[in-house]
């Protein structure tokens, strides 16, 4: 939801919380895909995870093979498409925008690391990339287990980026920048600012940059703490086909908030 609702601002950007919500010029960009993708080797690996690294490429490479012209960065294109996929070493903020799967269906805090580096290293080695997924992914399972906000930013604050912003303060020079360690953080303060789960993607659309990333990350996070209301919902699952819609039924059915 919040790829969609940020994906019409990503190259002109809007600077503000007004804006509506959800229009016929939104879309699902590979935010979402490669989200579900990981949602689906999740699913796939039956609880056990030993192999999650692999199906993680055979999945990514699979469904986003099915959607060629949502988004993907030029690296991870290649990847994709290649006959002999290899990690990277990127530090991209795509290492961050599809792990929330791994949040929701971890057990413990350390599960939902192990998760995050099983199907980051396939592509976003770099210790930035496994860094700022880790973060993303770690976000969700605190916000599920109902860690207040105060502990999450404690949380963050202490083992990876410093939380000492405001939206406010970086939201008139803060540019374009679709690395980790210059979104994710930005994508976590809008959650830990916010006052509900749309009121969390306003705000992260609202510091401009590469809005549809931030606001994904920022909306994993803020659906596993406050829910999603049922009209944007509703509203967002028609912008989903047959197959990426089945996915996340299947995945919601086998690992409910």
């Amino acid at each position: 939801m919040g790829d969609i609702a940020g994906s019409r601002f990503e190259r002109r950007n809007i600077k503000s919380k007004e804006f509506e919500f959800m229009t016929h010029r939104c879309r699902v960009t590979d935010d979402s895909v490669m989200s579900l993708a990981i949602a689906k080797a999740i699913l796939e690996s039956g609880g056990r995870y030993d192999n999650l690294g692999d199906l993680a490429v055979k999945y990514m490479r699979e469904v986003g093979r099915r959607y060629p012209h949502c988004g993907y960065g030029g690296m991870f294109r290649q990847w994709m498409f290649s006959d002999d996929p290899t990690p990277y070493n990127s530090f991209g903020n795509g290492a961050a925008m599809r792990v929330s799967a791994c949040g929701f269906a971890a057990r413990t805090l350390d599960e939902a690391k192990l998760l995050s580096r099983k199907v980051t290293e396939t592509t976003h080695s770099h210790p930035e990339g496994l860094k700022g997924a880790e973060a993303a992914a770690v976000c969700v399972f605190l916000a599920r287990e109902r860690k207040s906000i105060l502990e999450i930013r404690d949380y963050v604050n202490e083992h990876y980026y410093p939380m000492n912003f405001t939206l406010d303060g970086i939201r008139d020079g803060y540019r374009f920048d679709s690395s980790c360690q210059n979104s994710v953080p930005q994508a976590i303060m809008s959650f830990l600012e916010s006052r509900g789960f749309e009121d969390a993607i306003r705000g992260a659309v609202s510091i401009g940059g590469d809005s549809d990333t931030i606001a994904a990350v920022a909306g994993g996070v803020a659906e596993a703490y406050y829910g999603v209301p049922a009209g944007i919902r509703k509203h967002a699952l028609t912008f989903l086909d047959e197959y990426l819609l089945k996915i996340l039924v299947d995945f919601e059915n086998a690992h409910p908030i």
